[in-house]
């Protein structure tokens, strides 16, 4: 079995350890990320919405702006389904044997967790810019929701940021060489045949036809 690791993990041959990969940093932050995902999405789709009793139709609680409910539900939809499907990678990772199918996972790690701090970046100020505006004199009940969602989305800065950190660090490491030892034997320098015998050896030095002609038995072939 191959020693030494690849992105962050062994190389082919390991297994799947449950109570390790719950203590690893990782797994708690995206743990912690799809939880934060969900409360913000949940706010604003229990509370995110009123009308008036004159008024059938439903306004968005951050200052009437249907655009802020919608990015908030948007992105945290997609956060808590990008945080499990990792999650769900993360257990497969250290059993898979192919190198580059690591790399483009670690990727996709470092380029999905980059993009989501990014956006919760906006979306925290977007929202708390929207309810900065809202006429609260209008809002009966709801008030709280917006609130953690707006304080959620911030708290989802600080937990997938860290989690992009960790994937790149983990590019990185690239790949440990398993056998830096190891020297290809058509790079070998050595004579061959060098082991032989120098009997045999001198066989296979000495030049054709240069072999004295005479025989044992005193036989000289005649001279023409």
């Amino acid at each position: 079995m191959e020693s030494g690791s690849a992105y962050g993990a062994a190389k082919a041959g390991g297994s799947f350890n449950p109570e390790a990969f719950l203590k690893r940093p990782e797994t708690v932050l995206r743990i912690v990320c799809a939880l934060f995902a969900l409360i913000v999405f949940a706010c604003i789709l229990t509370d995110g919405y009123y009308n008036h009793s004159s008024d059938p139709h439903t306004y968005c609680i951050f200052n009437q702006n249907d655009d802020a409910c919608h990015y908030g539900v948007g992105i945290g939809i997609l956060a808590f389904l990008g945080a499990l499907v990792f999650l769900g990678l993360d257990a497969y990772f250290p059993t898979l044997s192919n190198i580059q199918t690591r790399k483009y996972i670690v990727l996709g790690d470092l380029g999905f967790a980059g993009l989501w701090s990014f956006l919760w970046f906006v979306g925290f100020c977007f929202l708390a810019n929207q309810w900065a505006a809202t006429n609260l004199d209008r809002i009966l009940t709801g008030a709280s929701n917006a609130r953690a969602a707006i304080a959620f989305s911030f708290f989802s800065i600080l937990s997938w940021f860290p989690l992009s950190t960790l994937a790149y660090k983990k590019y990185r490491m690239g790949v440990d060489d398993f056998s830096p030892s190891y020297t290809d034997p058509s790079l070998d320098t050595g004579t061959p045949y060098s082991s032989y015998p120098d009997a045999v050896s001198d066989n296979y030095q000495r030049p054709p036809f240069t072999q004295n002609a005479e025989t044992e038995d005193g036989y000289k072939p005649p001279a023409y």
